[in-house]
This record gives structure tokens, sequence and C-alpha cells, in this order.
């Protein structure tokens, strides 16, 4: 998922340093950023947050996941871009934002309401 924003931050990026072979290059220009550096970044970025919560590119993916279903994107769609083969493998992130689920108001709420009935008339009142 490239938005127009982060597209304008990469190219703002290339041109700061003009890579040639990789836009992300790892220690030797002419191979890509490792798994491994990429987890070591992760590594230093949660130590320097101190966050108590594991900071990994797999718990990364998983809080785009559900920042996604937060924000009202379906399933379906979040399926697609984390390129899960199953439905039910994506499903697991409901379990996480269940404000989300909660939040969802029934179709049901989508019915007319009934018209309230006539008011029943008035007994003769008697002297």
């Amino acid at each position: 998922m490239l938005s127009p924003k982060l597209l304008e931050i990469l190219r703002d990026y290339w041109k700061m340093r003009r890579p040639k072979a990789w836009l992300f290059p790892g220690d030797r220009a002419d191979q890509p950023i490792t798994r491994d550096a990429v987890g070591q970044a992760c590594a230093k970025a949660h130590n320097l947050s101190r966050l108590c919560k594991p900071v990994t590119p797999h718990s990364l993916r998983h809080a785009f996941a559900v920042h996604l279903l937060e924000a009202g994107a379906d399933v379906r769609s979040i399926q697609l871009l984390l390129g899960h083969r199953s439905l039910a493998t994506t499903a697991h992130y409901l379990r996480i934002a269940t404000n989300k689920v909660c939040a969802t108001s029934s179709p049901f709420e989508l019915l007319p309401r009934p018209a309230p009935p006539f008011p029943a008339p008035a007994k003769p009142e008697y002297f």
C-alpha cells in the first residue's frame, strides 16, 4: 500500500541519497537491506522507546492491519493487502480490534420504526 504521501517521502529520500542498485541498500551498496538489519533497527527503536510491548517487523504489520480495521477497512481488503490466502488468518485481527467490532451497528437498526398506534378513543365520561 503506497500512499501519495509515502511516495513523496520516498522520492525525497531518493533525491537525497541517490542509491544506485537498491532503494534501501544493506551494508554493501550492491546488496539490499537484510531482514536481520530491519529486525535490529526495530530492536534499537524498542530499546530507545522503552515500550513494554515488542517492536518487531511482525508487530508493525499486525498494528497496520488493526489500524486499518479500526479505520473502517473491510477484512477482505486487509486480507488482500497482507497477502493472506485465508480470510480466517486475517480474521485473527478482529480479536484485537474489539472496539471496532462492538461499535458496529446491527443492520436491524436500519429498519423503519413502526408508526405509533393511534390512541384508543377516550371512554365517555358519565356525570
